[in-house]
């Protein structure tokens, strides 16, 4: 008897870490950081993207570091970049998310794993990003975190992964970091956006937060301006 309550005792707790993992996740993903009103010009544009679950930060190509565009794939016609960050084992094993095993979803969210930095390469802006308006300052921060996230060889050169990419406009790359279920994808995004003194969430394993954020200051400054 006493056996079988302690049973029941444990998978009860285990049970709640779950729900208590969600409960405070949601609760940081609605305390903002950076949220001050600010007058410093705000002359640089970059974006956020969304699958409808993994985040990516989109920056012009005129706006890169040539350290981020040294020794990367692209054409004349790549004018905005995606950069995405995720476990290793997802982003080979998972193309998408037919191919989601709960083997491959475990070892992402449980096991400190490996990651890797998924570049994509666009000629135009999508409609369906979502704009942050930045200043210089900001736009400098955010190079460097993204430059820091790229793991170097003995050379100092980024390491690709050939073939890998999904299609003809993305690679992937070696990235510094390991995926938790505290360290994810979006948390990423919204540490660079922190660092850099963007708008962001306190702490946040999802996407959402990010872009309500961020669409309603758009909203607002377009509703300043007349628009």
């Amino acid at each position: 008897m006493r056996l079988t309550k302690k049973i029941l005792k444990y998978i009860k707790a285990i049970l709640l870490i779950p729900f208590i993992y969600i409960i405070i996740s949601l609760i940081f993903t609605c305390v903002p950081v950076n949220n001050k009103t600010d007058i410093t010009p705000k002359n640089h544009t970059i974006y956020l993207s969304s699958n409808g679950v993994h985040l990516e930060i989109i920056i012009r190509k005129d706006d890169l570091n040539a350290s981020i565009l040294e020794d990367q794939k692209y054409t004349p016609k790549d004018q905005f970049f995606s950069f995405g960050w995720g476990d290793k084992n997802f982003y080979v094993e998972t193309p998408a998310w037919a191919d989601l095993t709960f083997v491959n979803g475990f070892q992402a969210l449980f096991l400190k794993t490996p990651t890797l930095l998924h570049v994509s390469r666009y000629p135009s802006i999508h409609k369906d990003w979502v704009a942050l308006t930045i200043d210089q300052e900001q736009l400098k921060k955010i190079n460097l975190y993204i430059a820091n996230t790229f793991r170097l060889d003995s050379e100092n050169k980024k390491i690709i992964l050939p073939g890998l990419g999904y299609y003809k406009n993305d690679d992937f790359y070696e990235s510094t970091g390991y995926y938790t279920c505290f360290n994810t994808c979006n948390t990423w995004v919204n540490t660079g956006l922190k660092k850099s003194g963007i708008k962001a969430c306190l702490w946040t394993p999802y996407d959402f937060g990010l872009l309500y954020i961020h669409k309603k200051t758009s909203k607002i400054m377009g509703n300043n301006s007349g628009i």
